[in-house]
């Protein structure tokens, strides 16, 4: 076994373990963090040539699995466990210090043992909104959601596109869409809602985090929960200047926390470690002085001793890959029906692929592009698009009222930097938006025609509002100025 644990000012520690079945049992293998060797001590000497052939073989083998399994990286230098002592002082200084100061949310209020399903609940989706999403953003989005969904079996009788719409603005729109699937699921079973980590992961769209959370702050079982929060603040009890991105890191920053866990509070007590990191042991600016575990804080003692030692070091500080960018050209296509003296046009959308980025919410038509390009160039590939989709094709389908650019704005997704440009263009069409239709059956339909007003209450995406908004400011004369701020940037932190 490779060494795993490294400690951060000295790099020599020695930690004993029971031997495997294979070892000899005479043996007992301990742990020499220094160079990264592994030894065994052996508890006595046999003068038989034949045993010190076999010893002597044995040490080779371990030598030789010792060494295959070195050259696995293991992502930098990872503290060793808390002392019974560190732990019982960090249990009690977080929980009196959570007790006394936590934050009033709607989803913490208790319910008694017989509510314990419907605590299981709201915390399921308080997480799943909370997820790269700010507190004070999730708290009205909660407040909707609840409203109309209160428990798990109002959930499972909904639509994806009721989903959806509450949903909107949100961002990661997977989550909603998991929620959905995963409430239907758990009510189609025959035993209630799972109360155990283990039963909690079978469940659509719950990963290990949010098991851990339901399992611990609604059924009381003593298991971890690890977030961004989480792993800043273990990083600085200990430390801990490894890639807190890396496979065997993370896995150990589980380790820290489940050792933690005070098994009789685990939900007070997980709650308690992740509003130590929104609160006070924040990214840039942790409130050292007010913390409740300063005196058991690593980095702090560091930062005391050494100037150019700062708290913020920890963790590692991981390099994010470059966003990629594309090009979009969104064409918003309003249909005008002079024959019922319509006032207004009706907006064709589309509906996404079920599968994939914003998979089965409603835009307006659009066209990635391989390149930035030009007016002429965008015009021509939305044309084409057009025409192959809805048979609109000027002079012989529809004849052009209007056609105006709106200008163009930044969007920025996890992994994608998108320029967006924006065009209306107004139409009527010789036979009828009926002609658009007719090639699709009702249970098939991916696209459909809304009015004004259904496009201003639907549940869209923070990109297409902003088209829509665009396309109001034209019709009233004034403009709006590109959104530096996009509402579904990944920058937006977790609980803060």
């Amino acid at each position: 076994m490779a060494c795993l644990l490294r400690v951060a000012r000295n790099p020599t520690f020695e930690r004993s373990t029971v031997a495997s079945k294979r070892q000899d049992p005479e043996t007992i293998p301990s742990f020499h963090c220094k160079a990264s060797s592994f030894r065994t001590k052996t508890m006595s000497q046999s003068s038989a040539p034949g045993e010190k052939l076999k010893r002597k073989r044995r040490e080779k083998k371990a030598e030789e699995e010792e060494e295959e399994e070195e050259e696995e990286p293991i992502g930098g230098d990872i503290e060793d466990l808390f002392s019974d002592k560190e732990t019982q002082k960090i249990r009690m200084s977080l929980l009196d210090w959570y007790d006394a100061n936590q934050r009033d949310l709607p989803w913490r209020k208790r319910k008694n043992e017989s509510e314990k399903e419907r605590r299981a609940y709201e915390v399921w989706v308080s997480e799943i909104m909370l997820q790269q999403t700010r507190v004070q953003t999730v708290l009205e989005y909660y407040k909707r959601w609840m409203h109309k969904w209160p428990t798990i079996y109002d959930l499972a009788q909904a639509s994806l596109e009721e989903v959806n719409e509450m949903w909107a603005g949100l961002g990661y729109y997977r989550r909603g869409r998991f929620l959905l699937e995963g409430a239907k699921m758990v009510v189609a079973g025959k035993d209630g809602f799972p109360n155990q980590v283990s039963s909690l992961m079978k469940v659509k769209g719950i990963g290990e985090y949010t098991a851990g959370a339901i399992a611990s702050i609604a059924f009381n079982e003593a298991v971890p929960v690890v977030d961004g929060n989480v792993i800043r603040v273990l990083a600085r009890l200990k430390a801990i200047s490894a890639n807190p991105k890396d496979r065997l890191t993370a896995r150990n920053f589980w380790k820290l926390a489940a050792q933690l866990v005070d098994p009789s509070r685990p939900g007070d007590f997980n709650q308690s470690l992740m509003e130590l990191g929104a609160t006070l042991c924040t990214v840039s600016k942790p409130s050292c002085s007010s913390c409740p575990v300063s005196s058991q804080c690593r980095a702090y003692s560091l930062s005391l001793e050494n100037r150019t030692i700062s708290v913020t070091n920890y963790p590692t500080k991981v390099v994010k890959a470059k966003p990629r960018c594309d090009f979009c050209s969104v064409c918003v296509l309003e249909i005008l029906n002079l024959e019922r003296n319509q006032s207004g046009g009706r907006f064709v959308l589309v509906k996404r692929p079920e599968e994939g980025l914003l998979a089965g919410l409603w835009e307006f038509p659009s066209v990635i592009l391989d390149k930035e390009a030009g007016l002429a160039t965008r015009r021509n590939a939305i044309n084409l698009y057009l025409k192959d989709a809805f048979q609109v094709e000027p002079k012989k389908t529809c004849t052009i009222v209007s056609r105006k650019e709106l200008g163009e704005f930044v969007h920025i997704f996890t992994h994608i930097r998108r320029k967006v440009y924006v065009e209306l263009l107004v139409v009527q069409l010789t036979g009828g938006t009926d002609n658009l239709f007719k090639n699709q059956a009702n249970d098939t339909l991916t696209w459909k025609c809304v009015g004004s007003d259904a496009l201003s209450t639907m549940g869209l995406t923070s990109a297409v509002r902003k088209v829509n908004s665009m396309v109001k400011a034209h019709k009233q004369g004034s403009s709006v100025a590109p959104d530096s701020s996009n509402r579904a940037a990944i920058s937006r932190k977790r609980r803060i």
